[in-house]
């Protein structure tokens, strides 16, 4: 039995790898397409963030995960081992193709794919899944109005500077910007990860002690173990730095044509974004936010400084993760019942 969980645990931090992978795109497109930094340059930026973020915030997100999507008795190590199946193979084929998808609500669609399939509606936490699905819509108008805002207030202050003297201090500033979102990124999207192994161990009462630091994993004021802290942050840094380059060419090269000042505005509004939500324990897409940030620098130009057909592909695939996740989530966990039969838990470890 333990050999099986942790083989789940480590199948975990392969869906780490594969987030780090395709959000890749989120941390470093504006910086690349700025020519600021190298792809190589930027993405070894971007991983080093990425990790850094295990150092300085709490789990509010991890808690969300583990607590507001299924309901904590229903979660099993057949569950979780299914739900990450989904997750990875939606998260690999849109990588593979080049769309941007929120790896967040991959997870969160096989989750809740999963759970009703087990144990059907009140298997799920309406509250937390509303709260998701609020955020869907939400964090990319958050984005796009705070990228337009940044964007209109900095041309006004540089409105009397001569523009490759603008240019020349963005593109410093523009390694700050994207530090910023990257630290974001490790702290919102790591934590997902952090949740549902937590979930996975709590399900099986002899290795619960080794989901916490300190606290009742049944209560709210836990603190999660420090090796899955550091193993989640660690692994998105690496799948960062391997990078899903097909969705970095759309992100930064594809939706509109950035400088260093629009690349600046557009990660500052995503990672402030981001950062606020995390506090909030919102477990809101990294993806759906920067994308938006980058609409929102492109609009202040002009609108058809956006491609908006680009921009029509990657909403059908936020629109599809969803659903498309929670049915393979479903499938893999009716085969798998139906070849081995529920997850019995043993007396004994």
């Amino acid at each position: 039995m333990i050999t099986y969980v942790f083989i789940i645990v480590a199948i975990a931090l392969i869906f780490d790898f594969a987030n780090g992978m395709n959000d890749a795109a989120n941390s470093i497109a504006t910086v690349v397409a700025t020519r600021v930094l190298s792809p190589r340059l930027a993405v070894l930026w971007a991983a080093f963030f990425n990790f850094v973020a295990a150092f300085f915030f709490e789990t509010h997100v991890a808690r969300t995960i583990g607590k507001g999507i299924v309901q904590p008795h229903v979660a099993d190590p057949h569950l979780v081992l299914c739900t990450l199946l989904a997750a990875i193979t939606w998260t690999f084929f849109c990588t593979w193709r080049g769309l941007p998808i929120s790896v967040s609500h991959s997870l969160i669609g096989a989750l809740a794919g999963t759970g009703l399939v087990k144990a059907g509606a009140d298997a799920l936490v309406w509250k937390g899944i509303g709260k998701v699905a609020l955020f869907i819509v939400l964090s990319p108008i958050i984005g796009l109005i705070l990228g337009s805002a940044l964007m209109v207030a900095t041309a006004w202050i540089c409105r009397y500077r001569h523009p490759r003297k603008v240019d020349g201090v963005f593109r410093v500033l523009q390694l700050l910007s994207a530090a910023v979102y990257s630290l974001s990124h490790g702290l919102n999207d790591a934590q997902k990860t952090m949740g549902i192994i937590v979930v996975l161990l709590v399900s099986v009462p002899s290795l619960a002690a080794y989901a916490v630091h300190s606290g009742s994993p049944h209560a709210d004021d836990f603190e999660i173990a420090l090796w899955i802290i550091l193993s989640c942050h660690f692994m998105i840094a690496v799948g960062t730095y391997v990078g899903g380059w097909k969705v970095i060419r759309t992100l930064g090269h594809k939706v509109t044509k950035l400088q260093p000042v629009g690349g600046f505005c557009a990660e500052t509004a995503g990672g402030a974004t981001i950062i606020a939500l995390s506090q909030l324990g919102v477990p809101v897409s990294t993806t759906h936010t920067i994308t938006g940030a980058i609409f929102g620098v492109g609009v202040t130009h002009r609108l058809s400084a956006v491609k908006w057909v680009v921009g029509y592909r990657i909403v059908w695939a936020w629109i599809l993760t969803l659903p498309a996740a929670g049915g393979m989530g479903a499938l893999f966990f009716w085969l798998l019942s139906m070849i081995v039969g529920p997850w019995d838990l043993p007396t004994e470890p």
